[in-house]
This record gives structure tokens, C-alpha cells and sequence, in this order.
């Protein structure tokens, strides 16, 4: 948590946020229907795509802990053999975890040893995309012999952040693997990926939950039920994402406050969040405003927090904010990149134009 309450902790990698582990242990409901469904197919190579806090990197997770099983069930993995043992302290000769080192500390995965020295030592910072030779070491793995006889197992998330080079690394193990390699390749933003990676892997769309089952398994995780339902709206349904919102320091005054704030030119809204956080946030703004404006309803915000706005206005600030997205992670000088942000806002929400 931020040690300013209501401010979001700012964080290396917005991917790792939307995949904190929840309180409890089980399965959601929608990813064991999934989990089962899955297992009932054959296939060398699964992507799991959809968008972000819907559980691609658990329902990944437990797909190859189940391939991996000593005794596995219909329904997944048994969680009590030396298996899923070796899995759950990141341990398992078996499995390879293909991630951004960002995204590997957050979720508790050791790096190699060189990785951790040079991070370790100040040389440089942990990668936010998948490096390459990290992606020759995998392909090196999947062609060893199985050290516990259930074959093995490849887990990359968040695929997209793969580069072109790191994709073509990958595509002749896809097309030609060995015998016994297994991949699920989990993503929130699956257009970006290669088409031949999509070529080469099984599709499948993440379900969405319904609104009743997604309360009650934040309910599960601790989540007040006063408070729940107003998590769940402010990440646009996305259970995972709902669970992030309240892990992150956000509170949810603070979030309806949001776009009155924005109206004024308040920059203290943004006070100590991460530039990222922010121009996902507005983004969530603009859309539910351009909703508003054309007669649709808002999916972040209630819409009584929500002003009037000029839709031509708003269709500008969308493309400002997307401009910025694409550099977000780099920024120059982040408190004149939040400054700037404030201002573009204002600007949109009391244009008459």
C-alpha cells in the first residue's frame, strides 16, 4: 500500500498488477470451467487471450500444473504431489517461466543467476519486455529430457510483451516442438502478437463472469460487499482488475472524485501515481464520458460523478491520450508528464467544442 492514503503505488509493470495473488487459494468459478475445458482438449501450444483481469496468467498457471501432475484429475491438478509442490515454491525442473524480469519478481519467480547479479549489482534495471536470451534459453529447455517423466512445460505471460525478435526465437519450437513441450502463451493484448505466433497456437477467449459470481469471489478475497460492487464497476468488471484497484492504495472516494477533479485542473488528484496509472485511468474517464455523450452508458464511473462534455472535445482528448499511452512507460519528466495530463483534461471537460 501507498503511504498516502487514497494514492495508487506506483508500480514497474502494469501487467503484474492485474494478476496479484488473492487471498485465497481457489480456483474462481469461471477459470475452473475454463481450466476443465482445456484439459479435455489435446493440443502442444494454447494461447490465452483476452483482455487484462480475467485471470490469463492463474488459469495459464494451473493448466501446466495440471500437465505436470502426478496425479492429475479431470479438473486439474491434485496440489499434494512433489509436483505441484516444486511449482508452488518456483522450483520444477519442468516448467519454464517466460516473463519480463518486472513481472517475474513481482509474481515471485526466481531469476537466473546472471539476471539477478546484474540487477543486483546496479548494471542495469529489470526488463519490462522478454528478452531474447532469455527465449534461446527456453527453446534450450524444451529440447532436454523430462526430469520427472510428465513432460514439459512452457508458461509465457504476458506474451505481448515478446519483440519480433523474441517471437521469431519462439516460432520453430511452436511449429516443430519436441515431443514431450507443452506451451500456453497468456495474453492481455493479443493483436500484438506476431500472426504466425497466432498460427501456431490454439485460441482461446477468456470468459468474462457474471456480475453475481465476480462479487461473491471478491467477497472471498476480502473485499467488503459494501464495497464490492462500486470495485467491480470502477475496473470495468474485470474481477482481477477489481482486486488490483483496492491492492494498488486507490480508494474508492478518491475514484469517484476523479472526474470533477479532472474538471477543475485539481493536479492533486494525481498526486503520486505512476504516469501509467494515470493515463489508464483517464482513459476509463473519456470513455465513459464519450458513452454519456452519445446516449450509451458509462462502465467505470457512476454516472452521477461523471460532467457534461463536448464530444467533439472528447474524441480530441481520446487521441491525446492514446498518443501518450504508446510512451507512457518511458516518460521524460513524469510530474510534467501528470501536469500536462491534468491540463489536457481540463481542457476536454470544459471545451464547448
Amino acid at each position: 500500500m501507498s503511504d498516502a492514503p487514497g494514492r495508487p503505488q506506483a508500480s514497474s509493470h502494469r501487467s503484474a498488477q492485474h494478476e496479484g495473488t488473492p487471498v485465497s487459494d481457489a480456483l474462481a468459478p469461471w477459470l475452473q470451467q475454463q481450466l476443465s475445458a482445456l484439459l479435455a482438449q489435446r493440443g502442444h501450444a494454447w494461447l490465452l487471450h483476452g483482455p487484462s483481469g480475467l485471470g490469463q496468467y492463474r488459469l495459464g498457471l494451473e493448466l501446466v500444473r495440471a500437465w505436470l501432475c502426478e496425479t492429475p484429475t479431470p479438473q486439474g491438478a491434485c496440489g499434494q504431489c512433489g509436483s505441484c509442490h516444486a511449482i508452488e515454491v518456483r522450483t520444477h525442473a519442468d516448467l519454464c517461466v517466460l516473463m519480463p524480469e518486472t513481472v517475474m519478481m513481482a509474481l515471485g519467480w526466481p531469476l537466473g543467476e546472471k539476471a539477478q547479479a546484474d540487477i543486483d549489482d546496479k548494471k542495469r534495471k529489470p526488463s519490462k519486455e522478454i528478452r531474447v536470451d532469455a527465449m534461446r534459453d527456453t527453446v534450450e529447455f524444451s529440447q532436454r529430457t523430462s526430469a520427472r517423466g510428465r513432460g514439459k512445460a512452457v508458461l509465457v505471460y504476458p506474451a505481448e510483451r515478446m519483440n519480433n525478435v523474441t517471437a521469431n526465437a519462439l516460432l520453430k519450437t511452436l511449429e516443430e516442438p519436441p515431443g514431450d513441450a507443452r506451451f500456453v502463451l497468456a495474453s492481455e493484448a493479443a493483436h500484438q502478437l506476431l500472426p504466425t505466433i497466432h498460427s501456431r497456437c490454439l485460441g482461446h477467449t477468456m470468459l468474462w463472469p457474471d456480475e453475481a459470481s465476480a462479487l461473491a469471489w471478491l467477497q472471498q478475497q476480502g473485499v467488503g460487499a459494501a464495497d464490492a460492487a462500486a470495485v467491480l464497476r470502477a475496473a470495468g468488471g474485470r474481477p482481477d482488475d477489481a482486486l488490483q484497484f483496492l491492492q494498488s492504495g486507490l480508494d474508492l472516494k478518491t475514484w469517484s472524485l476523479l472526474p470533477r477533479a479532472m474538471a477543475r485542473g485539481d493536479a492533486s488528484a494525481l498526486a503520486g501515481w505512476a504516469p501509467a496509472q494515470a493515463v489508464d485511468a483517464l482513459q476509463k474517464l473519456c470513455h465513459d464520458l464519450l458513452a454519456g455523450s452519445v446516449g450509451g452508458a458509462p462502465r467505470y464511473f457512476n454516472p452521477a460523478d461523471l460532467p457534461m462534455a463536448s464530444t467533439a472535445a472528447l474524441a480530441r482528448w481520446s487521441r491525446e491520450l492514446a498518443r501518450t499511452a504508446r510512451t507512457v512507460e518511458h516518460p521524460f519528466n513524469a510530474g510534467l508528464m501528470l501536469e500536462a495530463l491534468v491540463s489536457q483534461a481540463r481542457n476536454a471537460l470544459n471545451s464547448k467544442a
